[in-house]
């Protein structure tokens, strides 16, 4: 499998592109930054040092710096100031390349048609504006499977809309309306298939380096998360989304519905809206996964600490 990553870390990022970067018989082609969790300079650095983490030797290439069109907002009352849970770890030395991540998206496309799957883990700001340069993307691709939505309305950035699709409404739009088939892990099943304290406990004492970085940059989000819900355990939206992308086999229930984006309520902007019993006559566009192995899901990141 050849894949690129579009990717915005953030803690649950840097699982996601832990699982990634170690698992077997995959290629990661690029890592592609983007606005989203912190600024762009951020997730960029960030992505130098999971990749430093995990010893891997793939170009990494800086995305799109905001929205389409509104004023970007970030989420560091979870993933810290510098998007890795303030973990003060030393700045890599890393490259980044001089290509803009949406040039480097839509290159691979036309070098490989059909070959290479894109997990979007962030805002879809860089997949939006790739599919503008070239309308021809979405089957240049073998797959596109992201993280975003909350597909029953219940949000965790409004009470309607989820983080990444209201990082760019906008850009959403244009993804769900061009591209005729994709995968979407949404936070609904994010909540529904999260890893217990305790398998957070078995991940953090492996006693490898890898194991290391994961306790270190994963404290804080853990402590926020028992802020809001009484216990520690680990929320892994984009850690879901890779599985999916590695593994289809980890989708034990999906259901194929035609799925878009408000833009304009102002108390829905932000919102996937799902057409669940085909009112409207629009072809399914969406697999939204609703259910998934989480037990092979976690030992999917057990593996890649090793």
């Amino acid at each position: 499998m050849r894949l690129i990553i579009d990717t915005d870390p953030g803690v649950d990022d840097a699982h996601a592109l832990m699982a990634a970067l170690a698992y077997p018989r995959v290629q990661v082609d690029a890592v592609v930054s983007v606005a989203g969790n912190v600024a762009l300079a951020r997730t960029t650095a960030n992505a130098c040092t999971i990749l430093d983490a995990m010893d891997a030797d793939v170009p990494v290439y800086a995305g799109c710096a905001a929205p389409l069109l509104q004023i970007p907002r970030w989420s560091t009352e979870f993933h810290g100031t510098d998007g890795l849970g303030d973990a003060g770890l030393p700045p890599s030395t890393r490259r980044v390349e001089r290509e803009h991540g949406v040039d480097a998206i839509v290159r691979l496309a036309n070098t490989a048609p059909g070959e290479i799957t894109l997990l979007a883990l962030g805002p879809l700001t860089n997949v939006a504006m790739a599919t503008r340069l070239d309308p021809d993307l979405p089957g240049k691709f073998a797959r596109l499977v992201m993280m975003g939505g909350a597909v029953n309305g219940m949000g965790n950035a409004t009470p309607t809309a989820e983080f990444n699709i209201l990082g760019d409404p906008e850009a959403a739009a244009i993804v769900f309306r061009t591209w005729p088939k994709l995968t979407l892990i949404s936070w609904e099943a994010t909540m529904a298939h999260g890893f217990s304290a305790e398998q957070m406990e078995t991940l953090f004492t492996l006693g490898t380096s890898r194991s290391d970085f994961l306790a270190r940059v994963s404290e804080g989000v853990l402590a926020a998360v028992a802020k809001y819900t009484g216990q520690r355990d680990m929320v892994e939206p984009d850690l879901l989304a890779a599985a999916a992308a590695l593994e289809p086999s980890t989708v034990t229930k999906s259901e194929w519905h035609a799925v878009d984006v408000e833009t304009s309520g102002p108390l829905t902007r932000g919102m996937t809206t799902v057409d669940w019993f085909h009112r409207t006559g629009k072809a399914p566009n969406v697999e939204i996964v609703t259910e998934m192995d989480t037990a092979r899901v976690w030992e999917m990141l057990r593996s890649a600490l090793a």
